[in-house]
């Protein structure tokens, strides 16, 4: 089962898994049947089948969690290296403007490590370090917050409609004559 984040169950989902897989297993050894051990666990039926005959290829030991399916390529202390490469901004690493791509991204770990990532795996790689996607504000160099906080307090308020306000009577069906 993949999540949002990206990766993998976590090491505590993992766990949780394998301990249903092993009550499951207890209850193939008195003869119960796969609906009802599903009913009580909460998984599917097909997932119980698919643990029963593992079990009665292997026995319990089948049913043990393998651990995580892979070792994640970039590992804490090389992802630690990677965001300060990323605090010394795209100019250091030879692009002409301040903004961070996926693709330059994929490019900098690419040519820092060694290894080579999909842009949809670089996405999901910073967002399971907590990174989130910016996007830079565009403002008017020429802008003056201070003018424009003074226009939106003095000018604004003379300036707006007063709303329409919903009086008794003042709906068309409600006129007296009006049919």
């Amino acid at each position: 089962m993949r999540y949002a984040q990206g990766g993998g169950l976590t090491d505590e989902r993992r766990e949780f898994r394998e301990r249903l897989r092993l009550q499951a297993a207890e209850r193939f050894a008195d003869g119960e049947a796969n609906a009802v051990i599903a009913k009580d666990l909460r998984v599917t039926v097909r997932s119980v089948q698919r643990w029963r005959r593992s079990w009665v290829a292997g026995g319990s030991r089948a049913l043990a969690s393998a651990g995580p399916a892979s070792s994640p390529r970039l590992d804490e202390a090389k992802f630690a290296q990677l965001e300060r490469e990323l605090h010394k901004g795209p100019m250091a690493h030879g692009w002409p403007d301040q903004i961070w791509t996926l693709s330059r991204l994929k490019t900098v770990i690419g040519r820092r490590f060694h290894l080579a990532y999909t842009v949809q795996g670089v996405h999901l790689l910073l967002r399971r370090h907590g990174w989130t996607r910016q996007v830079p504000v565009r403002r008017a160099v020429e802008r003056d917050d201070q003018a424009v906080a003074g226009w939106v307090k003095d000018t604004w308020p003379q300036v707006e409609a007063p709303r329409r306000r919903s009086t008794p009577g003042s709906s068309s069906r409600t006129r007296p004559g009006c049919r």
